[in-house]
């Protein structure tokens, strides 16, 4: 597998997203839906990685910088037909890297709720991550869960 920070102009970028996208509105309302758009992720505080295989896009994921010790895990995503080969592992780990080298203190993320995201739930908390209040602009929502860690 091959990590790369990606300018999001490929096609197959976009259907990931895409994916995720609906993946989200199939499971939330839209008003508790909080995943970046092509847009949102082209921001300056957003670098955003694809997981390849050869041509074959498998994931992504994104760190968004919240302020000069605080990060926030972001559109995290493995392609359906590349699930559980440990993609989201290696782009979980990748970002958490990342994270202690900008000299972040804290990691944290916003996923949704339900037996839809509990694959996501155990990721992350395999990786540190423990259950939080809302952060940064987030408000507390039945179909939203706060996660977190310091790094060391």
């Amino acid at each position: 597998m091959r990590i790369v920070e990606d300018d999001l102009s490929g096609a197959l970028v976009a259907a990931l997203l895409g994916e995720h996208l609906a993946g989200m509105a199939e499971h939330s309302p839209a008003e508790s839906i909080h995943a970046l758009d092509l847009d949102g992720l082209r921001a300056p505080e957003v670098t955003f990685w694809t997981v390849w295989e050869g041509e074959a896009l498998l994931g992504c994921g994104a760190l968004k910088e919240l302020d000069a010790a605080h990060g926030e895990i972001k559109s995290m995503r493995t392609a359906g037909e590349h699930l559980r080969k440990g993609v989201a592992a290696r782009v979980l780990e990748h970002i958490l890297r990342e994270a202690r080298a900008r000299g972040y203190q804290r990691l944290s993320l916003e996923t949704g709720s339900g037996p839809a995201f509990e694959p996501a739930h155990t990721l992350y908390a395999k990786f540190g991550f423990e259950p939080c209040g809302p952060f940064a602009a987030y408000r507390e929502d039945p179909f939203s869960r706060f996660m977190t860690r310091t790094l060391g």
